[in-house]
């Protein structure tokens, strides 16, 4: 089942939805809710503890409640602190939870009570926190009790359990409200949240898990503006190899890359393509970068073209569009350099090019300066720095609401868009956001970028369309990175690396989605 991605909005039909079309009580979804985020609990402190749970007046306050009965029940010390005045302040259903965990033997402390300061600061004498202060409902910067509680558990240092999303994280943006909690693990209600996925979300929320709270399996199915793949979704569109193929048959991938000063560009999106599986790689550059190319993949077919100061001149468009006809797809971009020459090259080139393309690096410069993408089907893949050049913003513009600037972007340029980072994004024009989940802080390093470039310029070229082309080439490649990292080293892995990792990679994720690693075996090399 498609995992759909839940806005605060969403969340909120969704609860008012199960309890008043499907007949599931609010006290039922809650006190499941609660049980999830205490065995999260369980785990960090599988052998008893003490632990301070901070509730909100609302209902991820009665989450709050329900862990803290179930542990005090267990047998854990529980100090149980509300940023609240008093329970006249509770939503109904916080105040009924509150009254359970009362008449189960917990001893609640409001922030009105004398001793509020001092329990505060008593934090790092526990164990665990359990974070439910706020929930998804929250839009403006915290503050009273709710800022004092925050900053004492940042200031601790104690290991967090957040429920639902760390206090003090916009839901929908992943924008800090002032101050927000650090949490070691996030236990998020039904649906993930786009806070998980950008902005101070990403590092606020550390590990997290869905918890299947009983949801209507239709409120669970019904789309939203984002969803985030997995191999399930991916291994329905990763290209068969059947036992027949030749390399005819698995698409020629041109690669237009590099310089004379960056000839590891055009050397690494050729190995990633071979890798990948392309039936024939052609890399066109300058003399210099064939040469490179030669010596490190000789799988390659080389293309010279004329140079004007170590970059590829205009005339070379020429000879780019002569053989246009032999591939099914093309990468523009790493390594070229935003050069005059570059320029007058491109344009010539765009002006008559009708394959599938990935435009990516030196490129998109380019294009943010005005050239034309080409008309036919495109995937534009930058990181912050260049989408802030293509929508003329700052990169903290970008990066405040990564779901907003991507779709901008994509219906501007109406063009399939790859937005790089942790938890890569992909939109097509009136499509919804898809949210790659491989991948690692490993990766964020020279050359990374060039191999993703070269598997989706593959994807295309074996005719997946130009969203799926990206979003099983961020997967696959985030997958590749996540196997470098477990076997090699979670830094310092390098970028041919990560290429050399792609068919283990592809092994593993046909494993998990149930296909046969080994039925793409056979057939003539001819």
């Amino acid at each position: 089942m498609t995992t759909w991605i839940a806005s605060a909005e969403r969340c909120k039909q969704m609860d008012y939805r199960s309890t008043h079309e499907f007949g599931i009580p609010g006290e039922q979804l809650m006190e499941r809710a609660g049980r999830y985020v205490f065995e999260a609990m369980t785990e960090l402190l599988p052998d008893g503890g003490s632990l301070v749970v901070l509730c909100g007046k609302g209902n991820n306050g009665g989450d709050g409640f329900v862990v803290a009965r179930l542990a005090h029940e267990q047998g854990y010390g529980v100090e149980c602190l509300v940023a609240a005045q008093g329970p006249e302040d509770f939503t109904p259903l916080c105040a009924l939870q509150f009254e359970r965990a009362v008449a189960a033997g917990v001893t609640p402390h409001f922030a009105s009570d004398a001793t509020w300061t001092r329990r505060l600061e008593s934090i790092p004498c526990r164990d665990l926190v359990v974070d439910a202060l706020l929930g998804t409902g929250v839009s403006g910067p915290v503050h009273g009790p709710i800022l004092e509680a925050i900053e004492a558990v940042n200031r601790s240092g104690t290991p967090v359990v957040a429920v639902d999303l760390p206090s003090g994280v916009h839901t929908d943006t992943g924008e800090e409200l002032g101050a927000s909690i650090w949490a070691l693990r996030t236990v998020t209600v039904g649906l993930p949240k786009p806070c998980l996925f950008q902005g101070t979300g990403i590092e606020h929320s550390g590990f997290w898990t869905v918890a299947d709270i009983g949801y209507p399996a239709e409120l669970m199915r019904e789309p939203t503006e984002a969803f985030l793949v997995d191999a399930q979704w991916v291994g329905q569109f990763l290209p068969e190899r059947f036992r027949a193929s030749h390399k005819g048959s698995n698409g020629h991938t041109l690669i237009v890359a590099g310089s004379h000063w960056m000839p590891g560009s055009a050397v690494l999106a050729a190995k990633a393509a071979v890798r990948a599986g392309a039936g024939l790689v052609t890399v066109a550059s300058v003399p210099s970068v064939c040469q490179a190319v030669m010596a490190q993949v000789p799988e390659a077919i080389l293309l010279p073209l004329p140079e004007v100061d170590g970059v590829i001149a205009p005339a070379a468009a020429d000879t780019i569009l002569d053989y246009s006809r032999r591939f099914q797809s093309a990468l523009f971009g790493p390594g070229l350099t935003s050069q005059a020459p570059v320029r007058e090259f491109l344009q010539r080139v765009w002006s008559d090019w009708q394959h599938p393309s990935c435009i990516d690096a030196d490129a998109l410069n380019l294009v943010a300066e005005g050239i034309p993408l080409p008309a036919g089907p495109t995937v534009i893949t930058p990181h912050p720095g260049e989408m802030s050049r293509l929508m003329q913003e700052s990169i903290a513009q970008v990066q405040n609401d990564r779901f907003d600037t991507i779709t901008r972007a994509s219906e501007q340029y109406q063009t399939t868009v790859l937005l790089k980072g942790p938890y890569s994004l992909i939109r097509s024009p009136q499509q919804p956001i898809i949210v790659n989940n491989t991948g690692n802080p490993g990766m964020a390093s020279a050359g990374m970028g060039d191999v993703l470039a070269g598997v989706i310029a593959t994807l295309l070229a074996q005719e997946l369309p130009p969203a799926h082309a990206a979003a099983v080439g961020a997967y696959w490649h985030g997958a590749a990175g996540d196997w470098a990292a477990e076997n090699i080293g979670p830094v310092g892995f390098l970028a041919h690396e990560v290429a050399d990792a792609l068919p283990r990679a592809r092994v593993t994720m046909m494993g998990t989605c149930g296909l046969d690693s080994f039925s793409c075996l056979g057939g003539s090399e001819l």
